[in-house]
């Protein structure tokens, strides 16, 4: 699956200038496949939904809560962007160093900042083919947690990155996918957990703080696969 570079994706690499440090007690196992439960069906056939059908499933201020506010969507920017010290991450592509924004056609995204501090938490949807979504992010979370370090250079900024598979959230969907991603440049690190699930044609993204992800992943997937 193509992907690109965008440096507002998630909030996670516009953030990395601005969010001061942060640290997470989060101990991974990385001997837990971050792939877990049935996988993608070639009968299951349902009909994409629209982005502005995705729109209105994400989460709003509503359902987070006080202390809420939602981020404007910057103009998408375009950098270029070396990858190195992990070749796979290398072949698909700079946007899946950072857990950038996937190339579906369906998708619709939001973020949050939460109470007045440097804690954010973002949502992205994305509807295609249970196989087509199963396989784009199977193979960015498997190149990402199979480098534990690399670095990369965007825009002429050099990043550290750390990834660490975390224990994905079984009973939640038909797959499961989760790792904390540890973003260093300038003397600060930015925490970034990233948790992934697909439940037939439907993928949620929930990225940010690891405390507000685990907050609000249940009501995220809740809300994204209500049928009413």
């Amino acid at each position: 699956m193509r992907v690109r570079f965008a440096t507002t994706s998630l909030g996670i690499f516009a953030a990395l200038l601005a969010v001061p440090a942060c640290s997470t007690d989060t101990k991974p196992d990385t001997a837990t496949s971050t792939r877990t439960g049935k996988p993608a069906d070639a009968a299951q056939q349902a009909a994409p939904l629209t982005s502005a059908a995705l729109e209105t499933r994400l989460l709003d201020q509503g359902d987070l809560g006080s202390g809420y506010l939602r981020k404007p969507e910057r103009p998408t920017r375009h950098d270029d962007v070396t990858v190195i010290g992990c070749p796979a991450l290398r072949e698909l592509g700079g946007d899946a160093a950072t857990g950038g924004t996937l190339t579906f056609p369906h998708k619709a995204k939001a973020a949050f900042t939460y109470g007045g501090s440097s804690s954010e938490v973002a949502e992205e949807l994305y509807s295609d083919s249970a196989s087509k979504l199963s396989d784009g992010i199977g193979r960015i979370f498997d190149a990402m947690t199979g480098c534990p370090t690399y670095q990369v250079v965007a825009g002429g900024t050099p990043i550290d990155m750390a990834s660490q598979k975390l224990p994905a959230p079984r009973g939640l969907g038909d797959e499961q996918w989760s790792q904390l991603l540890t973003f260093s440049t300038g003397g600060r690190s930015t925490v970034v957990k990233q948790t992934a699930i697909r439940d037939g044609g439907l993928l949620l993204i929930v990225s940010g703080s690891p405390a507000l992800v685990d907050r609000h992943l249940d009501k995220a997937l809740a809300k994204a696969t209500a049928t009413s």
